[in-house]
């Protein structure tokens, strides 16, 4: 029953392309739901060559939650899958081999988050995002989840490409820039101590890591003049 569900949502997905819809069509709670996961997100490559967190399930923090984490500790799934182009799988995080991501797998332990699959975006030769999928069990997945995932990966990547900027800009009906407010504070402090914007992130990634705060948290407080860095430390 769940493949039939899922298929008609394709579908209706394709059905949306035609008529020249974007990805605001598609639920991410719908769609984990009938992907047989517990949260599911797609990032794509700014032009500045960062992974931008597009699409998830505004509802439900935890698929957001753990790519925040990647982006602020630098390591995880979602960031293999876009360096090397290749399906990546975790199915028990809780036993993942401490050399692997020594940082995520101890912070996406503390969340319900058991295991995850990470499936890159191609356009043509070149990786252009990843779709990722969190479930709150351990387990394998099965051949044909993985291809589900894959069917919908490309339908995804298609409605994403037509979403216009104004709606990734405001996010109030369409994928958002999730990582706004970490962009505009980085430009704060890249004015403020002197550095590339490239090293002002690198300094909020280490006072987030370091106070284990989310990087939002972070960027807010700078933006808000809460929080101040010495350009001498």
């Amino acid at each position: 029953m769940r493949g039939g569900e899922l298929t008609d949502f394709l579908d209706g997905l394709h059905q949306v392309a035609r008529d020249g819809g974007d990805l605001s069509a598609a639920g991410a709670a719908d769609a984990a739901r009938l992907l047989h996961l517990d949260a599911l997100t797609l990032s794509l490559y700014s032009a500045r060559g960062v992974l931008e967190l597009l699409w998830a399930d505004r509802a439900d923090p935890l698929g957001t939650a753990l790519e925040d984490v990647q982006y602020t500790l630098g390591e995880g799934p979602t960031l293999d899958a876009a360096r090397d182009g290749c399906l990546v799988t975790e199915t028990d995080l809780s036993a993942a081999p401490a050399d692997r991501w020594p940082l995520f797998t101890s912070a996406a332990c503390r969340t319900p988050a058991r295991s995850v699959i990470a499936i890159p975006l191609f356009l043509g030769l070149a990786t252009v995002g990843v779709l990722t999928g969190y479930r709150t069990t351990p387990g394998p997945f099965p051949t044909g989840q993985r291809q589900d995932l894959a069917r919908f990966a490309g339908t995804a990547l298609d409605l994403l490409l037509r979403t216009p900027p104004q709606s990734l800009a405001s996010g109030t009906d369409g994928p958002a820039l999730h990582r706004a407010t970490v962009h505009q504070a980085a430009g704060i402090l890249s004015v403020h101590l002197g550095m590339t914007i490239n090293e002002s992130l690198l300094r909020m990634r280490a006072h987030a890591w370091r106070h284990d705060l989310p990087l939002l948290h972070v960027a807010h407080d700078i933006t808000t003049g809460h929080l101040h860095f010495d350009p001498e430390d």
